[in-house]
């Protein structure tokens, strides 16, 4: 246990120590951006129909207005209610129910072009079409300092996957992809989820954006909070 605590903190040290390309366009300031709360917490949402990705868009917009910003971000370990809505997080046991979020989202038109925030490699790709699933979906693979780890780019076009190759170097500052409509993007408002993977655990283009409370802390440890390499706060 000792051993591994110490090359976890080694690894956060690292990701902490980076400096990556923003995600979307840099020439919107950080002043631009403002915290968004979809916590179960939030009693303004009660207004609001969250089945509905309309209704969402609706809430961030008007967030967006009433705050005067460009881009909405947050939800990292963010238990939320908008996933009742899909079969595919639900279960019978409430502890089970998967709704606590392990990304970060930006929240952000439609269309907007995705750059690489570090120097990878395409690991792989996948439409994720479950209703209230990632939709397209891209994960790049990093090696830096003999640590190897990845990232995650859920929410996306389906031109973002339309063309790709596993193994394809991917510069930090390259454009990648773009984020999708409600139509393809699982039926939510447009936004990005990005997350930080240590262990892949074999996947392919898919890995557990949203876990329970059972499985809570060993997401936290494997999925490490993005702000430690963005410090959008």
């Amino acid at each position: 246990m000792e051993i591994f605590f110490m090359r976890s903190t080694s690894f956060e040290t690292l990701i902490k120590s980076l400096n990556p390309h923003s995600l979307i366009d840099a020439s919107i300031s950080k002043k631009d951006y403002v915290p968004l709360d979809l916590s179960i917490s939030n009693s303004d949402l009660l207004s609001y129909d969250l089945s509905s990705s309309e209704a969402l868009e609706d809430y961030i917009l008007s967030h967006l207005r009433k705050n005067n910003a460009k881009v909405a971000f947050g939800g990292y370990i963010e238990r939320r209610g908008i996933y009742n809505r899909s079969k595919h997080f639900n279960r019978p046991n409430p502890e089970e129910e998967r709704n606590i979020h392990l990304g970060l989202d930006i929240w952000i038109a439609a269309g907007t072009p995705i750059f690489a925030p570090l120097d990878g490699l395409v690991h792989s790709f996948n439409n994720n079409t479950n209703y209230g699933d990632y939709g397209p979906t891209i994960i790049l693979q990093h090696s830096i300092e003999n640590h190897k780890f990845y990232t995650l780019y859920g929410h996306l076009s389906v031109e973002s996957i339309s063309n790709l190759e596993v193994g394809l170097e991917v510069k930090r500052g390259d454009k990648f992809a773009s984020l999708g409509t409600s139509k393809v993007n699982g039926d939510y408002s447009p936004h990005l989820h990005f997350q930080i993977i240590k262990d892949i655990q074999n996947q392919k283009g898919d890995y557990p954006g949203v876990c329970n409370q059972i499985d809570l802390e060993f997401y936290k440890n494997n999925c490490p909070d993005p702000q430690l390499l963005f410090k959008l706060n």
